[in-house]
This record gives structure tokens, C-alpha cells and sequence, in this order.
């Protein structure tokens, strides 16, 4: 299965533009929020934490059947000193 996204961005004029990565984020109130395939057709949305954040969410959406997905939200707690891991294309979340 493939790990990475083909993105579509349209502009205010309608046009479009495409590109492909294996993750991207999106700023939302000062926060990052990226995007990333996690294998068997799961795309997972998550936020990276940051010093004096106390938990966060990652959003697992799965596919069910041809017309259903499944959303799980999973609320983690935040430890920033520990998580000195770097997101690759190995990694399973």
C-alpha cells in the first residue's frame, strides 16, 4: 500500500494546483494539524505537542465498505521531554 498523498489545493480563482507528499499539516488557531497515511488505507490526523500542552487528539479514519468510513479520536497525554521521535514513512501512526 502506498504512503503517499496527492493533494489537490484550489485557489480563491478556482484554479487548481497538485502536489504529492507523505504528510502535510494545516495551520488552525496556531496550531499545526497533519495529515499522514498510517498503512491499510488509514489516514490519521493528529497535532504535534507543545511545552505546557497537557493531552491531544489524533483522529483515525478508516475505511468500512465502499460508501463508510470509520472516525476514532484518541486522546493522549501530552510528554513533551519523552517524545523525541521523528515521523518517517516506517513509522505505524
Amino acid at each position: 500500500m502506498t504512503t503517499g498523498l496527492k493533494l489537490i489545493l484550489e485557489s480563491a480563482d478556482g484554479s487548481h494546483t497538485e502536489a504529492e507528499c507523505s504528510r502535510f499539516a494545516v495551520v488552525w488557531q496556531g496550531k499545526e494539524i497533519w495529515v499522514q497515511t498510517v498503512g491499510d488505507g488509514q489516514l490519521l490526523m493528529g497535532v504535534d505537542v507543545e511545552e505546557g500542552d497537557t493531552e491531544y487528539a489524533n483522529m483515525v479514519l478508516r475505511p468500512l465498505a465502499s460508501n463508510l468510513v470509520g472516525l476514532q479520536l484518541e486522546m493522549e497525554a501530552a510528554d513533551v521531554a519523552a517524545d523525541d521521535h521523528v515521523h518517517t514513512d516506517e513509522c505505524e501512526h
